[in-house]
């Protein structure tokens, strides 16, 4: 497959053998040590050494990186960069070494405590140049690598957004080949993480035209080829368009996303368990499709068509149905949520970014009768 490379918010380069490019592309961005952030199970596949045996200079590695980012890894982490004199940051791996890695860029360009550069606290206006970040995704699912955002657990608890054109990779490195030794499950997730990100984006009532077209292809891409992807690991062609919608879900950010995320988002920052971000939005979209469908009939109907569904089948119904031939699970409860855990999801989903964005207003008392009916 020859290399395609196009622009968007950032600069991707996509096909198999991307990553390879690594080499080239740092001196481009003129890193001449950088820190490798990755986590330890993907470090143990031998992936990470075959990178970073790529590059002919200094390196450093941190391997690791939680499930879901914390800041006091954020931090051990900028301890490093800083003590090795480092001047770049190679993101290697899913979207939490992604996010995690623009965290690090931030803070080892900004001064602490890192809340303060949080956008529910007004903090985007305070985020200047950070440190140069390449990202070599290894899931098809989080967007993460042309996103602007990043999602991080304070120590003080809550799970916020950071967010600024700032924090863009300079370059993402999307090699499809690399998601073929995924687990089903993992492959099954991510995928749902990517779907679940078209199909809110579309919903979102702000005007993007050119955005909606993004969204509408990726989902149809994800939703002929998760199945496949699962099913078969080596399918190449199955991979190449999961990742493929994973950068159009990621570049409908812009546009918004909506309940799905605003329930999912608290939950992975429950210190009780550790939530895949996927399998919750996975779990979550039925009903949050049953609830937006008196507000955005007309975009749903669109999707139905744009998917394929048979006439007579609901789309929350279509999506239900994936959930289970995937083998994730199909409720919070299935997951360990409990009841006692509600109110301070609810406190945690009403402040969340997404919230505004959802088609049909999202109140407190919708957000405790959905996570109910989740955990039922």
């Amino acid at each position: 497959m020859t290399l395609a490379r196009f622009h968007f918010l950032n600069r991707v380069t996509f096909g198999a053998g991307a990553a390879e490019t690594l080499p080239g592309e740092l001196a481009a961005a003129d890193i001449r040590r950088p820190l490798l952030v990755s986590d330890a199970g993907l470090v143990a596949t031998g992936l990470v050494d075959r990178l970073r045996d790529s590059i002919a200079g200094p390196t450093c590695l941190f391997d690791a990186v939680p499930p879901n980012p914390t800041e006091a890894a954020v931090l051990a982490a900028r301890a490093l960069y800083l003590a090795e004199g480092c001047d770049g940051i190679v993101a290697i791996g899913g979207g939490s070494p992604l996010d995690f890695a623009k965290a690090v860029a931030l803070l080892a360009t900004h001064p602490l405590p890192l809340e303060r550069y949080a956008a529910l606290h007004g903090g985007t206006p305070r985020i200047g140049p950070c440190a140069p970040v390449i990202a070599v995704p290894t899931t098809a699912g989080t967007g993460s690598e042309v996103g602007r955002g990043a999602l991080i657990t304070l120590a003080s608890g809550p799970k916020l957004v950071f967010a600024s054109p700032q924090l863009l990779p300079v370059v993402a490195l999307c090699d499809p080949a690399l998601t073929v030794s995924l687990p089903p499950l993992l492959t099954a997730a991510t995928g749902m993480d990517a779907l679940s990100h078209c199909i809110e984006s579309y919903l979102s009532p702000l005007y993007n035209p050119a955005v909606d077209a993004i969204v509408l292809d990726g989902a149809r891409r994800a939703w002929g080829a998760i199945r496949t992807a699962t099913a078969e690991p080596g399918n190449l062609g199955a991979r190449t368009d999961m990742m493929m919608a994973s950068i159009e879900g990621g570049l409908g950010f812009q546009k918004g996303l909506g309940a799905v995320h605003a329930l999912s988002h608290p939950l992975g920052a429950l210190q009780s368990l550790s939530l895949h971000h996927g399998s919750c939005n996975a779990a979550i979209l039925p009903a949050v499709l049953r609830f937006n469908a008196p507000a955005a009939a007309g975009r749903i109907a669109e999707l139905h068509r744009a998917l394929g569904l048979p006439a007579g089948t609901g789309l929350a119904e279509a999506v239900a149905r994936l959930n289970a031939d995937l083998g994730l699970p199909l409720s919070l409860r299935d997951m360990g949520v409990t009841a006692a855990m509600i109110p301070g999801l609810t406190q945690g989903a009403l402040a969340d970014h997404s919230r505004p964005t959802n088609p049909r207003p999202l109140g407190d008392a919708d957000i405790l009768a959905l996570y109910s009916e989740l955990v039922a």
